[in-house]
């Protein structure tokens, strides 16, 4: 069945997606600002599991009332192909990003349970345990302050408050506050849009409006720059060493040249969005509201179709048909 929208062709396919493991964490400071710079760095060079270790960006700012320590926050998500690895990007990006940045104090955006009750006899500094945390339940306790706290040679002093424990490693300006542990959950990793346009201008149009939608829906972030792709990649290469090379037959370059293409001769450029989240539910949410603003553009703006990657469905168990994440009625 053809579905077209606003001008725009719906494909009747899919995007394949894969299992990742997830996890969240709060970080806040004296300002939004000093969060959001934590953040960015934080997340930074974690577009691609290919060659990044992991995938992570910003999923949302948090109020003063949605953070354990009542001052500004911003949440990040980050996701891997292994629990080990998760891990290890997490201490990582933790120790050379937030305990870095002034004022920083980082927590556990994801439930990991209660501590073991032990040492320490003062409370990180405006600590309030009961506020909420965004996003899913409880999952497998990792690492955060745990190993960090060596960092404090010593002098670092911990608390339990509400069966969880807060580690306060001595720093320059003050006292970095580290919750011990956040939890690694399930996650899905991949789900994607295809943008179709005629030119560079429209595609990077309806693809800055299906982001800035996405956004809005909880528990995803779109790890690339911006949220959006131009290198979008297939699996294998003609060169032995590569695992993944340019998808030719989404190349505007390639439109007759290639064995395969997707392209007639009015496409001039296609964007890719590529969703990760901590559900399922999440990353269809985030395709089907990204969908929807696209469209709202439509054919008018130069968006004339929108198509999603797959691999047979021999990559992922997740499929997300792009006919069944549209509104009941919706094309003709």
């Amino acid at each position: 069945m053809t579905v077209v929208i606003n001008g725009t062709v719906i494909d009747d396919g899919f995007a394949e997606a894969f299992p990742m493991k997830a996890t969240r964490i709060l970080i806040t400071a004296h300002n939004a600002t000093w969060a959001r710079h934590a953040a960015v760095a934080a997340s930074g060079f974690a577009t691609s599991v290919i060659a990044c270790g992991c995938e992570a960006g910003i999923e949302r700012e948090l109020g003063p009332d949605e953070t354990p320590d009542g001052r500004p926050g911003v949440a990040v998500l980050l996701f891997a192909m292994s629990g080990k690895e998760l891990v290890k990007q997490l201490e990582r990006r933790v120790g050379q990003c937030v305990l870095t940045c002034p004022t920083t104090a980082v927590y556990a955006g994801i439930d990991p349970g209660p501590s073991v009750a032990g040492y320490g006899d003062r409370p990180p500094e405006g600590a309030q345990p009961g506020l909420g945390r965004p996003g899913a339940g409880q999952g497998e306790a990792v690492a955060l302050g745990k190993n960090l706290r060596f960092f404090g040679d010593g002098w670092q002093i911990s608390k339990l408050i509400g069966g969880k424990r807060y580690w306060r490693v001595p720093v320059m300006d003050g006292e970095f506050v580290a919750e011990e542990t956040t939890a690694v959950v399930k996650g899905v990793g991949g789900g994607n849009l295809l943008l179709l346009a005629r030119d560079t201008a429209s595609a990077l149009a309806a693809a800055e409006a299906a982001v800035a939608a996405m956004r809005a829906v909880p528990d995803v972030i779109m790890p690339f720059p911006g949220g959006v792709v131009r290198s979008g990649s297939k699996v294998g290469s003609k060169y032995p060493a590569l695992g993944a090379s340019t998808n030719d037959a989404f190349c505007p370059a390639l439109t007759g040249l290639a064995r395969r293409t997707e392209l007639d001769e009015r496409v001039g450029s296609v964007m890719e969005i590529v969703i990760d989240g901590l559900t399922e539910a999440a990353v269809g949410q985030a395709m089907r509201v990204g969908m929807g603003a696209a469209t709202a553009l439509g054919e008018p703006a130069g968006l004339l179709r929108i198509a999603a990657g797959n691999y047979g469905g021999k990559l992922g168990p997740f499929h997300f048909h792009l006919h069944k994440l549209l509104p009941e009625g919706s094309g003709a």
